[in-house]
């Protein structure tokens, strides 16, 4: 997963630890779930928009 080998996971958890506390991570966590699948989302439907428009179809 993105070149990252599982001591680097532990590192930076680690450091999300430190700096929102247990309480936060899930909210945070939720948080990016969603905004990586509204971005998915908004590839897609942009490239559906662009198979619609070609010219010469």
């Amino acid at each position: 997963m993105f070149g990252l080998g599982i001591q680097e996971i532990v590192l930076i958890l680690l450091i999300a630890l430190l700096l929102f506390g247990a309480s936060r991570l899930p909210e945070i966590g939720r948080a990016l779930g969603k905004s990586i699948s509204e971005f998915k989302k908004g590839l897609q439907n942009h490239s559906d928009e662009g198979k619609k428009s070609k010219p010469g179809d």
